[in-house]
């Protein structure tokens, strides 16, 4: 399988300008104590940090195909004392069998764009949920990527591969028996969709 399109990891200095309060972003999206949660594509844990912090003493999994910003998760995970995060090595397309247990919230973060069979991830995004779990989809709203700057730079997936909510919406829903609850709109440039096992 090929990786997932346009997926590297962002740097945490522009993050903070479009997210300067991570874990209020994640209680906006539902995140609350004692839930399980796991991240898919969570690179080095801009928000699987904070998401265990709120979590805990839940487990958050940080679930991404690159071991090197695994090992750096790790490590700030270990500066902040952080107990809660286990780092898993895989392929989100196998997220049912990469996890150990089912969760309460899957958390897909400026990774849904890229994927090339979406229907699949969304199936196995399902296959790892408890009944009544949630899956949380952050995209970049469908707009020109010279638009939507961080510090002066255009940031963000190609244009092309910019999805509408509905767009979304509509492809997680045929995938899956899911009902989609809430859209959260996080300026500037993101909405975040809520679907419901």
């Amino acid at each position: 399988m090929d990786a997932f399109q346009n997926t590297r990891q962002p740097d945490w200095d522009w993050w903070g300008r479009l997210w300067p309060t991570p874990g209020a972003t994640l209680r906006s999206l539902g995140v609350t104590p004692g839930k399980s949660l796991a991240e898919v594509a969570s690179g080095n844990g801009y928000f699987a940090l904070p998401a265990a912090r709120i979590t805990d003493p839940s487990t958050v999994y940080a679930v991404d195909i690159e071991q090197s910003v695994l090992d750096e998760l790790d490590h700030l995970a270990d500066q902040q004392a952080i107990e809660n995060v286990v780092t898993l090595q895989g392929d989100a397309r196998e997220l049912s069998t990469l996890l150990p247990t089912r969760v309460d919230v899957v958390l897909v973060a400026n990774t849904f764009h890229g994927v090339d069979d979406k229907t699949a991830l969304v199936q196995q995004v399902f296959d790892s949920l408890h009944d009544g779990g949630e899956f949380v989809v952050v995209n970049w709203h469908d707009r020109p990527r010279e638009t939507t700057t961080v510090m002066g730079d255009p940031r963000g997936p190609p244009t092309e591969l910019r999805m509408t909510p509905d767009e979304t919406k509509a492809i997680v829903e045929d995938a899956a028996d899911v009902t989609c609850t809430e859209r959260v709109e996080l300026p500037p440039y993101h909405y975040a969709l809520r679907f419901e096992r």
